[in-house]
């Protein structure tokens, strides 16, 4: 197996900065353990569910792949997952020698946290453009006094129903630009962005700078976590979301963004050009994805391409874009959303970023994104499955049976099938233990792909016990419209699969919000020591 040095990677990452080829930097632990200390540009690919992810963040089989895990102590699990990318036929696999460690030990800087490029970058827009903000008692302050305002809140609607600023309305990241023409018609109206801590209210609000909108705008200065410490209340359940542009509204849009292109320099690609760089894709990484909401996009979408709603795409860029120097060509239906988007990839120093000229001219497949079949060279057995009805006859019949969720921790805790244990693939060594009085267990799952690919460690795990998977996975149960137990009732091993946002304690919520904002403000200086990330200031 091939090994690189830590001061190699260094010197191969900085060659990324002047255009030299691709690289797939990947940590292969999970991304609890992988939030705790990783490097800078590293994107998590957990081993549990390396096959389900990498066709996704690795669309090319012959790009450069650099894999490290935290070193020794992991026990090989860095080479484990290269075993078994090569077997989905990746061809150039190298592992950090020595691991985080062995990076950590040769003075280079370890990040902590999650989306980390994205999360710095915000902090050096803020920085750089001197991005306004107003803190939440001055917000409030001007809400009582019924100031000319609306709070725009750059999150999807899921996170904003969970919690958001009283009276404020849903816009979605690269949304905001494309929607606030008719949301703040007036040039006097205060417009106030918000997320759920700094980036995206950063990011939002700096796009409205950018394109030029007249009014006086801001971001909300730590967003939601810093009305709560500021000791406001904040609203839950709210939907109220910006409609779509109306005409006048749409034309004031485009016109911003035309004002985009010409300061950031974003670059168009017309079908043709697409076409030949999709003819080159067994040698260049090509991502091909779609910036607007989910549900346009389930709407009516060009074959091959992905959803990534543009605000989270800068939000997260390492869970949609696995390879350092790909090409990246982003899809909206009017322009303003990909333009918006495509300006912030390329102030984060993403070289090779397109917009395609046309949009959705031409057929679209409806639905979401099919997702990719598992490969025949993972020579796995088809597998006996129960149905949904027959699951639940079982269940009741006190049968001395047993199910296994092998869904995400935040996934099965947002709910599972009553009773369903919760365990990590790649984890099932003491199974036995704990499930020795089952003469069958149901294996069950978010992904139905997951239960072929667990089969074979559950059957050497559980030798003597009948498995059967659950036929379209907890999908199935949850279409029957049965009822659903909440939370991490049954873990058979830890659940460290998932990186815990700052707010999930009630009782130590306050700190970890202090302490979550203290860490995204120092990641300036922290990449500064770093080096590694190549932001670009335009005037």
């Amino acid at each position: 197996m091939k090994q690189i040095s830590p001061q190699d990677l260094k010197k191969r990452l900085r060659g990324l900065h002047d255009g030299e080829g691709e690289l797939a930097l990947l940590d292969v632990r999970e991304q609890s353990v992988y939030g705790r200390g990783h490097l800078f540009f590293a994107a998590c690919l957990p081993v549990s569910r390396l096959e389900l992810l990498a066709p996704d963040l690795l669309p090319c089989r012959r790009v450069p792949i650099v894999l490290c895990d935290g070193g020794d102590a992991d026990g090989g699990l860095a080479e484990h997952a290269a075993t078994r990318l090569a077997l989905l036929g990746y061809e150039d696999i190298s592992l950090l020698q020595g691991g985080v460690a062995a990076w950590a030990a040769a003075g280079y800087e370890v990040f902590s946290g999650v989306n980390v490029p994205s999360k710095a970058f915000g902090e050096f827009v803020e920085v750089t453009y001197g991005t306004p903000h107003l803190p939440a008692a001055e917000v409030a302050r001007l809400s009582r006094e019924d100031r000319d305002m609306v709070i725009l809140d750059s999150r999807p609607m899921a996170e904003f129903r969970d919690m958001s600023i009283p009276g404020g309305v849903d816009a979605p990241g690269a949304e905001l630009v494309y929607r606030v023409h008719d949301m703040a018609p007036d040039p006097e109206t205060l417009v106030v962005v918000n997320c759920a801590g700094r980036t995206r209210s950063i990011i939002g609000a700096q796009s409205l700078v950018n394109a030029g909108i007249p009014n006086p705008v801001a971001a909300l200065k730590d967003g939601t976590m810093g009305w709560h410490l500021a000791g406001l209340s904040l609203a839950h359940g709210e939907t109220t979301a910006a409609p779509p542009p109306s005409p006048a509204g749409l034309r004031a849009a485009q016109e911003a963004a035309r004002r985009v292109v010409e300061r950031f320099g974003v670059q168009t690609i017309s079908r043709a050009e697409l076409s030949a760089w999709q003819a080159e894709t067994d040698s260049r990484s090509l991502f091909l994805l779609d910036v607007r909401g989910p549900e346009e996009f389930a709407a009516g979408h060009l074959p091959g391409s992905r959803s990534a709603p543009g605000g989270q795409l800068v939000q997260a860029t390492d869970e949609y874009l696995g390879v350092l120097g790909a090409r990246v060509v982003l899809i909206d239906d009017t322009g303003v959303r990909a333009t918006m988007t495509a300006s912030w990839l390329i102030q984060m120093g993403w070289r090779h970023v397109a917009v395609l000229e046309g949009g959705l001219a031409g057929p679209l497949e409806t639905g979401a994104a099919p997702l990719p079949d598992l490969p025949a060279v993972l020579h796995l057995s088809p597998v006996d499955s129960v149905s949904a009805l027959e699951l639940k006859a079982i269940l009741d019949s006190g049968e001395p049976a047993g199910v296994i969720d092998l869904s995400p921790s935040p996934v099965y805790r947002q709910g599972h099938i009553p009773g369903a244990a919760w365990a990590l693939r790649g984890r099932f060594d003491h199974l036995k233990r704990h499930l020795a009085t089952f003469g069958l267990i149901i294996v069950t799952a978010d992904d139905p792909r997951m239960i072929r690919l667990a089969m074979p460690d559950l059957a050497a795990a559980l030798p003597h016990t009948l498995l059967r998977g659950l036929d379209g996975g907890t999908a199935a149960w949850r279409d029957q419209g049965w009822p659903l137990e909440e939370g991490l009732t049954w873990a058979l091993c830890d659940d460290d699969d998932a990186w815990e946002k700052p707010y999930g304690d009630p009782a130590e919520m306050a700190q970890e919000m202090r302490d979550y904002l203290t860490w995204e403000v120092g990641l300036v200086d922290q990449i500064a020591r770093d080096g590694d990330a190549n932001f670009r200031r335009f005037d």
